[in-house]
């Protein structure tokens, strides 16, 4: 499974002038290029995938023109696995003459075989790290996963040093103790960061058709003593920061990794669910290997690129009256949402 539900935007991502029912201004496109993966991961049912489906530099070059129109400034590639893509430079040169930047999301177990590729196409790169050597490669279901991640940014590093690479690491009942240890590996790899995000149990999203089960979602649902332990450890990791971590180094704030046992306190129904301060719907959209348009990767589609340019689709009938009538802080699927994209809308007139 690529981590693919948090996005955090930079500095270089210029928010859109003219928020409102209409988008006008698109500044994040995530893209799935590939639907399967090559990890097995315990959170995630996408490896179950046996028929590959992919979005082609066909299926992409007809959008070009809603792309420049909605002057989409950051383009993520996140999956399933996007280098499994027949072939992931053709997606890449398509966008490149619109000086977008290019993220690819990814488990890292590509990353050797692949980097020349990757270090002549990409802008950044996002890796996931989900704990220590022997968690992540248990959670993984890989052998000897951090090996071949540590190796292919040793590589990647060797052929483009500047390259940012980035580490996302998702929370859940394996992992939820070695927060402080996940930091530690992030820094072994040599990554520039590392962030953090719930895991995922309550969606249809990641290859769920229905959502799992109650038995399905105890496996990596917190208890009550997880939550405690997580609680405490997010605090000594509070303390870490600006003093053995780095300022910068771990992503969110410590408001925001305080968030993350509270999400695990709703879902046991200890305290009400809080959605996250987001307007995802109005500043990105998520394309999957289907063509599916998403106003996020939770709701369901608005239509398909292969039947409709993107522009018309996100600013149709069916999109303006979502965005009309979704209300964030009590709309169930947002209460249960582990993410958060907020992009403040720039005032009017603003280049």
């Amino acid at each position: 499974m690529v981590d693919s539900v948090q996005i955090e935007p930079s500095t270089a991502v210029t928010p859109p002038t003219h928020p409102g029912l209409e988008i006008r201004e698109l500044p994040v496109l995530v893209l799935l290029p590939h639907n399967r993966c090559n990890c097995r991961c315990l959170m995630c049912d996408i490896w179950k995938i046996r028929e590959a489906r992919e979005i082609t530099q066909k299926d992409l070059e007809p959008h070009l023109d809603s792309l420049r129109q909605l002057r989409v400034q950051w383009l993520v590639l996140s999956g399933g696995e996007p280098l499994l893509h027949s072939s992931l430079p053709s997606l890449c040169h398509a966008v490149r003459g619109l000086g977008i930047r290019i993220t690819l999301l990814t488990s890292g177990l590509l990353l050797g075989s692949r980097a020349p590729m990757i270090a002549e196409n990409f802008d950044d790169i996002i890796v996931s790290l989900d704990g220590p050597a022997d968690i992540h490669n248990r959670i993984r279901g890989i052998p000897k996963a951090f090996q071949k991640m540590d190796d292919g940014i040793k590589t990647l590093r060797a052929l483009r040093p500047d390259l940012s690479i980035q580490g996302r690491c998702t929370v859940q009942r394996e992992n939820c103790r070695s927060l402080l240890d996940t930091v530690s590996a992030a820094g072994e790899l040599k990554l520039d960061s590392i962030s953090f995000l719930a895991v995922d149990i309550t969606s249809q999203a990641f290859n769920r058709p229905e959502a799992w089960s109650s038995n399905r979602q105890a496996t990596m649902r917190l208890t009550s003593g997880d939550i405690e332990d997580m609680e405490q450890e997010i605090e000594r990791l509070v303390v870490e920061i600006g003093q053995e971590i780095p300022d910068g180094f771990v992503v969110e704030t410590p408001e925001k990794l305080r968030r993350i046992p509270r999400h695990f306190r709703a879902l046991l129904r200890q305290i009400q669910p809080e959605s996250p301060r987001c307007n995802a719907p109005w500043v990105s959209a998520v394309i999957d290997s289907d063509g599916f348009v998403q106003p996020c990767f939770f709701h369901p589609a608005l239509g398909n690129i292969r039947e409709q340019p993107l522009i018309s689709i996100l600013n149709g009938r069916k999109a303006m009256q979502f965005r009309q009538r979704l209300d964030i802080p009590n709309d169930p699927i947002c209460q249960r949402c582990v993410c958060s994209l907020f992009i403040p809308p720039a005032e009017k007139g603003q280049d």
